[in-house]
């Protein structure tokens, strides 16, 4: 690689402009870490003249990031406008296609398109790196890629969003409602202030989830419906209830292989209070590993957020500036398997569940009925009636059962006129 590297950055947001300002403020550092020179040669962004944390240079600003590729020919491009498809795509294939290393922390782009554009990277003999999609500045992925290359990984799993971690986290010590954290969280800017939906509903943890079972597994990315729920029928009464069982609840991404094959989720959890993962808080982000033959790895740090996705942004930077061309899922593509999925509804958990009901004789004795016709047994039970309102709330924790069961016996509990919402189902992690 040649000495003077040419760098453009896509997307002006709060990380592509904080991530600008780090690349002009360390030159120096990066010239004496890898003996190369960068220059930005071009930016681009939706809007020339918006208010920004950091001035930009106008007079590299581009309206059309095609341009940047196209005239400028980059050897190195930054993606950060996170798009799975539009602008973020058709710029990441045109700057591998014109051999240019992409660099991005785009999560939602990998996780659907990953599988292409790194036969692409490869074909072009470039690299795509993208460190920063998964757990913010927690160097996970050169973890597996590097650290852990030789071991054989069973199972990966943690807390791999901030925001969701923030409200349940929040909730807990201060005792308001989802949607009073949630404002604060906004507020706080650790959640999206129009649609926060896709933290909340458990979708960006599940991106994170496909892309580490692709680099665990030596497998190709999974398109497959899988298990996914987020945090929003999360009540405070769950917190507390969870609480006086000695237990916490979290939303974990888990990735394993089961008989040989994937079986990947994404979905709120009860773990024990006094566990290492039931004491991260706030907006961090932990991520466990089982491998062999080094056993439990734990990594822990800031998930998200302009600075801690910068410094990963820039380790990949730094990365090929000392000239390692490699597969960006360590193995070629042509190498990767397709595994074969576990059926979800084999899956088996012990569970907590919340019933609100009308305060009547012989409901009690109906719901365990049906829990009974369907083989889950009853492990401990909590009623606390609310004579005011003639309602009750009745939370029971089960011995283990599958998954198929408890669906199909919590849809049949519904239909009881006694029963008044959903039954609240908060799977027990092992």
């Amino acid at each position: 690689m040649k000495n003077s590297i040419k760098i453009a950055i896509v997307g002006l947001g709060q990380v592509g402009n904080y991530l600008y300002n780090e690349l002009k403020n360390k030159q120096k550092d990066i010239e004496l870490k890898t003996g190369k020179k960068i220059k930005i040669v071009g930016i681009s962004a939706k809007s020339k003249n918006k208010k920004r944390k950091f001035k930009i240079d106008k007079k590299i600003f581009y309206s059309d990031p095609i341009k940047i590729i196209k005239e400028l020919k980059p050897d190195i491009l930054f993606e950060v406008v996170g798009q799975s498809d539009g602008i973020s795509k058709r710029i990441v294939e045109l700057g591998l296609k014109n051999k240019i290393h992409v660099i991005t922390p785009n999560k939602a782009l990998i996780a659907k398109h990953g599988n292409d554009l790194a036969r692409l990277a490869e074909k072009n003999q470039v690299n795509l790196e993208f460190e920063a999609s998964v757990a913010g500045g927690i160097p996970i992925l050169r973890t597996i890629k590097e650290g852990l290359a030789t071991n054989k990984i069973s199972k990966i799993y943690g807390i791999l969003n901030g925001t969701t971690n923030y409200i349940l986290s929040e909730m807990e010590t201060s005792n308001k409602s989802f949607t009073e954290v949630l404002k604060k969280a906004q507020q706080l800017g650790y959640a999206e202030a129009g649609n926060p939906k896709l933290d909340l509903n458990g979708y960006d943890a599940f991106a994170k989830v496909r892309i580490l079972s692709s680099l665990c597994f030596n497998s190709k990315i999974a398109n497959n419906k899988c298990l996914m729920e987020g945090i929003e029928n999360i009540d405070l009464k769950d917190i507390q209830i969870s609480n006086q069982l000695g237990m916490k609840i979290k939303l974990l991404g888990i990735t394993e292989i089961i008989k040989g094959e994937l079986f990947e989720r994404v979905h709120p959890c009860l773990v024990d209070g006094k566990s290492y993962i039931g004491n991260v808080n706030g907006v961090m982000n932990a991520v466990i590993l089982n491998s062999l033959p080094v056993g439990e790895s734990i990594l822990q740090g800031e998930g998200a957020g302009p600075g801690p996705t910068s410094s990963s942004l820039l380790s990949d930077l730094l990365s090929i500036l000392r000239g390692n061309i490699k597969n960006p899922f360590g193995i070629s593509s042509t190498k990767q398997k397709k595994l074969k999925h576990f059926n979800s509804g084999n899956y088996t958990n012990s569970l907590y569940l919340r019933f609100e009901v009308k305060d009547v004789p012989g409901v009690m004795s109906k719901i365990a009925d049906k829990l009974a016709a369907y083989k889950i047994s009853i492990k401990r039970l909590i009623q606390t009636p609310n004579h005011k309102s003639n309602r009750a709330t009745i939370v029971m924790t089960t011995h283990k059962t599958t998954e198929k069961n408890i669906q199909q016996c919590l849809k049949i509990i519904y239909k009881d006129k006694a029963v008044l919402q959903f039954p609240t189902l908060i799977r027990i992690f092992n």
